[in-house]
Order: structure tokens, then sequence, then C-alpha cells
């Protein structure tokens, strides 16, 4: 059993904005979580979060860039847990399609494998939808100042 995570937003943003929230780490770090990220093919890169002892998390998420089209496609693997202990070992990829003046933003986040990943799933499916929110904002915040 594997399951996968959609969602599709829309940005009043053409995808030229929304492409640089999702390649820029400092505004990464504004909206998902703080990183080392480059936009450089291979490249290694962590996400600091809060760790939570009791799912074996220790709140760092370990990926690196596999493919990306600038302003239409990004793609990465996900893996986390504790340590060398990986529990989830995933591909997250956003897909950004120019639409009505603005982008749809796709996120597919897949390689939930097994009922051990099934919490991660229910979890990270609903948080997905308060980043998305959090990207939101603070992309409006910057387009309302400038």
């Amino acid at each position: 059993m594997e399951n996968h995570i959609k969602h599709k937003w829309f940005f009043n943003h053409p995808p030229a904005v929304v492409w640089q929230y999702l390649t820029d780490s400092e505004l990464l770090a504004q909206w998902l979580l703080p990183t080392d990220f480059k936009l450089e093919i291979g490249h290694k890169f962590v996400f600091g979060a809060k760790p939570i002892r009791r799912f074996s998390f220790d709140g760092r998420i370990y990926c690196q860039l596999i493919d990306f089209e600038p302003e239409k496609m990004l793609k990465y693997s996900w893996r986390g847990g504790a340590g060398e202990d990986v529990k989830l070992d995933s591909m997250v990829t956003w897909t950004l399609e120019p639409r009505d003046g603005g982008t749809e933003l796709t996120l597919l986040h897949a390689g939930f494998k097994g009922l051990r990943n099934y919490l991660p799933y229910l979890v990270m499916g609903k948080g997905w939808l308060k980043i998305a929110k959090r990207l939101a904002k603070r992309m409006e915040e910057e387009y309302a100042t400038s």
C-alpha cells in the first residue's frame, strides 16, 4: 500500500514569483522551514523542524534536488526519521502552471509506503494545507507593500 498527497492552489502572482518562493532559501524559511536549499541538481539540503521524539522524528528532513525546470517544476527527495533510522522516504514535486493571470501550484508528495507511514501521510496532508496558507499570506504581505 502506498499513499500520496496531492493539493492544488491558485495564487494571484505570476509563476516567476511563486518559483522564487519555492527556490530561495531565505523565502523558504519564511513559509516552509529553515533550509540550506540551492537550485543545483544533486544538491543535498536539510529542512529543520521541531523534533517529535514520540514519533522517532529528530526534526531534520533530509532532501536532495532531483530535477527542475525553471518556473515549471521542482522535484526533490524528502526523508525523515531519527538519524540513520529513516521512517519516511518520499518525493515532493511542485508543478507551476500559468492560469488566469496567476499561477496554479500543484504539490504531489508521494511515497507514503506501508502502515508505518500512514500517520505521517495523514498529518502531512493537513500540514501542507496550513503551509500553503502561510505561503499565500507571505506573498500577499510582500507584494501588498511593493
